[in-house]
């Protein structure tokens, strides 16, 4: 792996353990409201994670995790991110993109890691800082 893909590893693994620790709070919050355990389960993670790195990306294009790596999402033309490429992004890196790297390892990660699949689909470029 790249330094740049093990930066990326570990700024995922941040995200993600933000990401549980509010949608615990949520998840408080909804219990009485909402009976069906599979929401709470498969939606509720996945709606917080997704609303949460969409915040950061639209914002600064930078989530708490690639802040910490000093990584930084960019378009590839240098203009400002769409927030039709960051859901796109999101979309593909949390379905398809597995499917790429099941189906060849060697060919997921190009350019130093700069551009992993989900970021070719999206026209988006994560930078060292």
């Amino acid at each position: 792996m790249e330094s740049i893909t093990k930066k990326r590893a570990k700024a995922f693994m941040i995200d993600v353990a933000v990401s549980s620790v509010v949608t615990v709070g949520v998840e408080y919050l909804l219990r009485k409201k909402v009976k069906n355990e599979a929401v709470h389960a498969l939606v509720t993670p996945t709606v917080v994670m997704w609303a949460l790195e969409y915040a950061q990306l639209r914002q600064n294009g930078q989530t708490i995790g690639y802040k910490a790596m000093g990584l930084t999402l960019e378009n590839e033309e240098g203009s400002e991110l769409k927030p039709g490429q960051i859901l796109k992004r999101m979309a593909y890196r949390d379905t398809v993109s597995t499917f790429d790297y099941l189906k060849d390892p060697k060919e997921f990660e190009k350019q130093e890691g700069e551009i992993l699949p989900h970021d070719r689909f999206s026209s988006t470029v994560v930078k060292e800082l």
